[in-house]
């Protein structure tokens, strides 16, 4: 009975610490979108992640973890990292040209696309369902960026390497399942990702700088994530990630919310039935079963440190 009580008691705290995860990535997709009009997206992305890497060497340091470079699978870390800078630069620059809804939605296809690599990256069996899965969110996709639509081709291009950068992130996690801990996992991207986009970022600069509003805007931006990412690992510590998974989707949610809210934005009738392909697509990724449950874990890896 207390045993009973003390799962059902984790399951809501990791519940809620995940939902503000969520509330949180999509409060920095928004400000981000809100951003990158007035400044360069590569400019953005490396103060932000300087204020990412920051909270989570000082994670690193308080586990006696500073030498995290010494850590089996280095190589599979770096180029973690690496898909990590490339998305999250491709997924801001985006913004530029994309609504925050659509651009949201096509970012989600993500999971679909690690299910349809499994069987010739991971050697994983996917089954009937969840190939009826991916064809529905491509559909769901199509919708979204149809042809002769209102969406700009650079942005969507941009949008859909954010995407497939997403999923290869996800594969590689999964590669690491069990092999490095989460924080390491977290303060070496961390750290690529600062050096990968700092080192672009002197030819981008802003032509006029940010105020002291826009400054505070932009490390909020950038200490946000790193809670969020901060948040994820202990929900994943008090749920596990096949419960939290159908709680991912409440970022689309928020997107539309805040792209109808914010930018006074509201994606056209087909876009949203795109957008409902997409989510029915996704959740139904996470009903139980063998191979769902290996996606609904890759669902939940660290979208950014961004």
């Amino acid at each position: 009975m207390n045993a009973a009580l003390g799962r059902d008691s984790g399951w809501w705290r990791g519940g809620l610490l995940f939902l503000c995860v969520v509330m949180l990535f999509a409060t920095v997709d928004a400000t981000a979108k809100h951003l990158v009009g007035r400044y360069p997206a590569p400019f953005l992305n490396a103060v932000r992640y300087a204020a990412t890497c920051t909270v989570a060497v000082a994670m690193l340091a308080n586990a006696g973890r500073l030498r995290f470079w010494r850590t089996p699978h280095r190589g599979l870390l770096v180029l973690r990292g690496l898909m990590l800078a490339v998305m999250g630069t491709c997924f801001m620059t985006a913004l530029l040209w994309m609504p925050l809804a659509e651009a949201t939605a096509i970012y989600f296809m993500a999971p679909l696309v690690v299910v349809a690599l499994s069987p010739w990256l991971l050697a994983e069996r996917v089954g009937a369902r969840q190939w009826l899965a991916v064809a529905t969110g491509f559909a769901g996709m199509l919708l979204i960026v149809r042809p002769g639509g209102q969406l700009s081709w650079i942005g969507t291009a941009l949008m859909v390497a954010a995407m497939l950068g997403y999923a290869l992130l996800q594969l590689l996690t999964r590669r690491m399942a069990g092999k490095v801990d989460a924080t390491v996992q977290y303060g070496f991207a961390a750290v690529i990702c600062m050096i990968a986009t700092g080192l672009p970022a002197p030819f981008f600069l802003p032509p006029v700088w940010p105020d002291l509003i826009d400054w505070l805007t932009i490390l909020a931006m950038g200490f946000m994530s790193a809670l969020a990412q901060v948040l994820l690992i202990l929900a994943l510590q008090r749920a596990p990630a096949s419960t939290l998974a159908p709680l991912n989707y409440c970022h689309l949610l928020l997107a539309l919310v805040y792209s109808a809210w914010w930018f006074g934005r509201w994606p056209d009738a087909l876009a949203m039935g795109g957008i409902a392909l997409i989510v029915g697509a996704g959740l139904s990724l996470t009903l139980p079963g063998r191979a769902a449950s290996a996606v609904s874990s890759s669902t939940l890896d660290s979208r950014q440190p961004s």
